[in-house]
């Protein structure tokens, strides 16, 4: 599969970038655009997974710049755990371990088939100090292999004011639990 889009779907995805990061300027301050536009029209790929996010309802946006790698940071953005990335199980060996009603794909596969990474609970602490995310849903988030090598994975939300990690079998999944990614462009 060619992990490219055209010129008409590059203009359309931009235009929407262009636009989301002009509506929160409070997730990007200092973020020069068309700086970050310049990053993105050198790179097919990054587009290309850009547009994977944007098109399973997780609305990126440029949230942070790691001076060090020279890199824009986006973070999913929508307001709850992205649409077309739920009901998945945390990963491929969850997924396998399923005996009946598997769901069609696992988080971390989904994430990898899009070039993306799934939030650490740092990110999505980081994530959370911009708005708030997560009030009616939940996100997996990067689980420490300890955990996963015990058959468990874990998940965050935000309720009563305050971040919340708890844990889950990893071949669960819920049709409010999804999974947000993050891209370095």
């Amino acid at each position: 599969m060619k992990k490219e889009l055209s010129a008409k779907q590059s203009e359309a995805l931009l235009a929407k970038l262009t636009e989301r990061f002009t509506k929160n300027m409070n997730r990007h301050k200092g973020i020069d655009w068309n700086a970050v536009q310049t990053k993105l029209k050198a790179s097919k790929t990054k587009m290309w997974s850009l547009n994977e996010m944007e098109s399973t309802g997780g609305e990126p946006d440029v949230v942070g710049y790691d001076k060090k790698n020279g890199d824009y940071i986006f973070y999913d953005c929508s307001t709850e755990s992205p649409a077309g990335r739920r009901s998945f199980c945390y990963d491929k060996e969850a997924l396998q371990a399923r005996k009946e009603n598997k769901p069609k794909n696992s988080a971390v596969e989904a994430a990898a088939a899009m070039g993306i990474d799934i939030l650490t609970e740092e990110n999505y602490r980081e994530l959370q100090k911009l708005g708030k995310f997560d009030t009616k849903t939940s996100s997996w988030i990067k689980t420490p292999d300890a955990i996963r090598k015990l058959g468990g994975a874990i998940f965050a939300d935000y309720r009563y004011g305050q971040v919340f990690v708890y844990h889950n079998g990893a071949e669960s999944y819920y049709a409010a639990r999804g999974f947000r990614g993050m891209l370095r462009v």
